[in-house]
């Protein structure tokens, strides 16, 4: 299966609060967009492996991927080693992404850095002819995506470029509040953690209305490249 768009996150909901918005205005457009978690967030203080697979596949139906697959990496303790990069690899080969999203290059949480560089590299050796995997008793074909960009978390990167998502931030909140046991409940007894504050909870609308005010729309996202982005004529910039 051909898929326009992949989008990895090391953990269950990076991928919603990062390009949530991006996601669902490229599937209103027609574009098929898959999800790809590293991990099951099984290190994370409040819920529990179980409560984020359901979390993901009620936030993916939000959002209306077309597909979502967890990796099962060991949450806090992955690494950009062969292993890994290999399993990494047959997920762009199964998918053939002309784009592929994933962590921010620099953040808080150790996993991010370390998500963003794993996938990038994947990204790179997953072109190369000599470099065989096998998927479900099939020998893959080799595929490179056309582009990877990087989207911002926790830290407040510098964005490369930026995409309006005015149309769907309703929607990137819904995916986001989707994961019910991460964020904001002034009823729970579970301990509080960095993301599970009104502050936070209300930071992913103004920082995203931030970005907007700045580049002349209501909301937007913003991502990081690798590589310089390239216009065909300066009247495709907005």
């Amino acid at each position: 299966m051909k898929l326009d768009i992949l989008a990895f996150g090391a953990h269950p909901d990076d991928v919603e609060l990062g390009c949530g918005g991006t996601i669902a205005s490229e599937i209103a457009k027609g574009k098929s967009v898959g999800i790809v978690d590293l991990t099951r967030g099984e290190l994370g203080t409040r819920g529990t492996a179980e409560t984020r697979d359901a979390e993901a596949k009620a936030s993916s139906k939000i959002l209306g991927v077309t597909v979502r697959e967890n990796l099962g990496f060991a949450d806090g303790f992955f690494i950009n080693d062969k292993t890994h990069q290999l399993e990494i690899i047959k997920m762009i080969r199964k998918y053939q992404p002309d784009i592929v999203l994933c962590n921010a290059i620099d953040d808080r949480h150790i996993d991010h850095g370390k998500g963003s560089k794993l996938v990038s590299d994947a990204c790179f050796l997953s072109g190369l002819l000599k470099i065989e995997t096998e998927l479900d008793g099939e020998v893959q074909d080799k595929w490179r995506p056309s582009h990877v960009y990087h989207y911002i978390q926790w830290k407040s990167l510098e964005p490369d470029f930026v995409v309006d998502i005015s149309e769907y931030m309703d929607v990137k909140m819904a995916s986001v509040l989707a994961y019910k046991t991460q964020f904001y409940d002034p009823n729970s007894n579970e301990p509080q953690t960095p993301i599970s504050s009104k502050n936070f909870t209300d930071s992913i609308k103004y920082r995203a209305r931030d970005l907007g005010r700045l580049t002349g729309v209501a909301y937007a996202e913003g991502f990081t490249v690798e590589r310089y982005v390239a216009v065909d004529s300066l009247f495709d910039i907005k």
